[in-house]
C-alpha cells in the first residue's frame, strides 16, 4: 500500500488478500487515489452519517428483499456500502468479453443436450450429469428456441483470488436476481454522495430495461410490429419482490401474477379491464416446477395452465427458456472449460475455480481425505446454504460434512478455499477491508451485451467470506472505468 493511502487509512491492512483499491493494476497502477483523498475529505462522521441516511432511505423506498427462515425480521435492505468497488477500462474489457464468451457456450450446450446431445456422445461430459439432473426438462428435447438462444439474463459470479486474477465462481442461468441493487445503487451515489462522484467518467448502468426489453421483443413470435411483453412474478411473498416490481417499470411492461393470464386455444392472454389482451413475451421470473401446472407441479398456483403448451405452438415466447437449470449445475460447472472448449475452439478468458466432483471416485476421495482444507457445496443450493467451509468449521461440522458426502456424493462439489479480493469498507469502527465478489449481467436476444458492472456483494462482517444477501452479505456500486485512468488526479 503506498504512501497516499497510508496517510488517508493509516489502519487499513489488507494482510495478504489483494485489495481492490490498493493493488497495481495492468493499466492503472494502484486504483485512483482521489478515492481516498475524497473520503478523507468529507470526513468519517459525515461518511457514517450519510450511510445511514442512505440505508433508511432503501428502506423507504421499499427496497427490500425476503428473509424466509427469519421470523423476525422477514423484510430486509441488502445492507449498502459507500465505498465503490472500481474496475478499470482493461479489466472490463476482459470480464466482458470473458461473460460473452460463457454464455455463449452455455446457449450452444443447451441446445445441443436437448437436440442431438453430440457432447456426451463424444464422451466430454457423462450422460448420468444431465439426463439425471433434477432440473434436466425432457419436454425441451428437440424443441428449438429463437437465435438458438436459452439463456436471455444470466448472473455469472466471479471473484478474484489472493494474485489478484479473475476466477468464475458460478453460472446463475435460471432466474439470477440482483440486477435492481446494480441500477439503485448508483442512484443512491449519485443522490448520497455527488461529491465523491464528480468529475468522474463511469459507464453507465440506467440502459439495462430497455436492453431487456428489445431482447425480449427480438424472441417474440415473428410478424408482429409491437409484441406485447410482461413479467410473470410469484407474487409479494417473493424474496425478491421488489426487483421484479423495478424491472416491470424499468422495461414499462406489466407485472403480472399466474392468476393474471389465460390460455385459450394455444394462445396467451392477459386479463384487463377491457378484456383479453394478447400477450407474445413472458420474462419468468419464477422456476419451471410452477409454470404450468398441466405440464409440471399440478399444485402448483402460481403459473397459467396451458401455457408450455402456447410456447411449444410457437405463440409465445419465455425467458429465460425452460430447462436452462441444467446449465448452472454445479457438478456441470466443473466441466465449463471442457464445454467452452467443445463448442468455441477456445480456453476460456477467465478460468474456473478447481472443482473436485464428488460423484467421480477420485474427486470424493480427495474430498474426503481434505475435508478440512476444502470448501464443500451442495450442487442444488443458493444462497450460500448447505456450504461447509473446511479450514473454519468445528470437528463436529466435519463429522457432518463427511456423512453427507457419504451418503450422496452425486449431490457435493468441493473447491479449494479461495483467499477472496477485499475491498475498503466502512463499518462503525472505520474502513477496514472486507471480502467481495462480482455478479455481472448478461441480456442475450440475438446477441450478448452485459451491464457495465454487475453486482458488487460484500461480507459485511469482519473475516467473513460469505458475501449472499440471505447471509447477510451487503453490497456496493460497482464503477467501470470509461477510460483508461492515465494519473494526475480524479479522471
Amino acid at each position: 500500500m503506498n504512501d497516499l493511502f497510508r496517510r488517508a487509512w493509516p489502519n487499513y491492512d489488507p494482510g495478504k488478500y489483494f485489495c481492490e483499491l490498493t493493488h497495481s493494476r495492468s493499466d492503472a497502477g494502484p486504483v485512483p487515489h482521489w478515492l481516498a483523498e475524497r473520503l478523507t475529505e468529507i470526513g468519517m462522521d459525515a461518511l457514517l452519517g450519510r450511510a445511514a441516511a442512505a440505508e433508511s432511505e432503501l428502506m423507504d423506498l421499499g427496497i427490500t428483499f425476503t428473509v424466509y427462515s427469519d421470523a423476525t425480521a422477514i423484510d430486509r435492505i441488502l445492507p449498502f456500502d459507500c465505498i465503490p468497488r472500481i474496475i478499470t477500462h482493461s479489466e472490463w474489457n476482459l470480464l466482458e468479453r470473458a461473460c460473452i464468451q460463457r454464455v455463449t457456450a452455455l446457449n450452444l450446450f443447451l441446445g445441443d443436450v436437448y437436440g442431438e446431445a453430440k457432447i456426451i456422445k463424444d464422451g466430454i461430459i457423462p450422460a448420468e450429469l444431465i439426463f439425471g439432473n433434477a432440473n434436466y426438462r425432457p419436454e425441451m428435447k428437440d424443441f428449438p428456441v429463437p437465435h438458438g438462444t436459452y439463456v436471455h439474463v444470466c448472473g455469472i459470479d466471479i471473484i478474484r483470488d489472493e494474485f489478484g486474477d479473475f476466477r468464475v465462481l458460478e453460472d446463475n442461468a435460471r432466474t439470477p436476481s440482483g440486477v435492481s441493487y446494480v441500477i439503485e445503487n448508483r442512484h443512491l451515489m449519485l443522490r448520497s454522495f455527488p461529491d465523491l462522484m464528480a468529475g468522474i467518467r463511469l459507464r453507465p448502468v440506467d440502459d439495462y430495461g430497455r436492453r431487456l426489453r428489445a431482447a425480449m421483443t427480438e424472441i417474440a413470435p415473428g410478424g408482429l410490429d409491437d409484441p406485447q411483453v410482461v413479467l410473470l412474478s410469484p407474487g409479494i411473498f417473493n424474496s425478491a419482490y421488489f426487483e421484479h416490481v423495478f424491472l416491470a417499470r424499468e422495461m414499462g411492461v406489466p407485472l403480472v401474477q399466474g392468476p393474471d393470464l389465460v390460455v385459450e386455444n394455444d394462445r396467451v392472454y392477459m386479463r384487463t379491464i377491457t378484456g383479453l389482451r394478447p400477450v407474445h413475451t413472458i420474462y419468468r421470473r419464477l422456476n419451471d416446477d410452477f409454470l404450468d401446472p398441466a405440464v409440471f407441479r399440478p399444485e402448483s398456483m402460481l403459473g397459467v395452465k396451458g401455457l408450455i403448451g402456447a410456447w411449444k405452438a410457437g405463440n409465445v415466447a419465455i425467458a429465460n427458456a425452460v430447462g436452462t437449470g441444467v446449465a448452472d449445475d454445479k457438478a456441470v460447472y466443473a466441466y465449463m472449460p471442457r464445454i467452452i472448449k467443445y463448442y468455441l475452439g477456445e480456453e476460456p478468458l477467465i478460468q474456473n475455480v478447481q472443482t473436485n466432483i464428488c460423484r467421480e471416485k477420485e474427486g470424493l476421495q480427495y474430498t474426503l481425505d481434505n475435508l478440512d482444507r476444502l470448501v464443500t457445496k451442495p450442487v442444488g443450493e443458493s444462497g450460500g446454504y448447505g456450504i461447509t467451509i473446511g479450514p473454519r468449521a468445528s470437528k463436529e461440522e466435519l463429522a457432518v460434512a463427511r456423512a453427507s458426502l457419504l451418503a450422496d456424493p452425486d449431490n457435493w462439489i468441493s473447491q479449494p478455499l479461495i483467499g477472496l479480493s477485499v475491498a475498503p469498507t466502512l463499518g462503525e469502527d472505520g474502513i477496514g477491508p472486507r471480502h467481495l465478489d462480482l455478479r455481472p449481467f448478461i441480456i442475450t436476444g440475438r446477441d450478448s451485451w452485459v451491464l457495465p458492472g454487475g453486482l458488487t456483494r460484500v461480507a459485511m462482517k469482519r473475516g467473513s467470506l460469505i458475501v449472499n444477501s440471505s447471509q447477510g452479505g451487503g453490497s456496493k456500486d460497482t464503477w467501470v472505468l470509461a477510460d483508461t485512468f492515465a494519473g494526475g488526479g480524479a479522471p
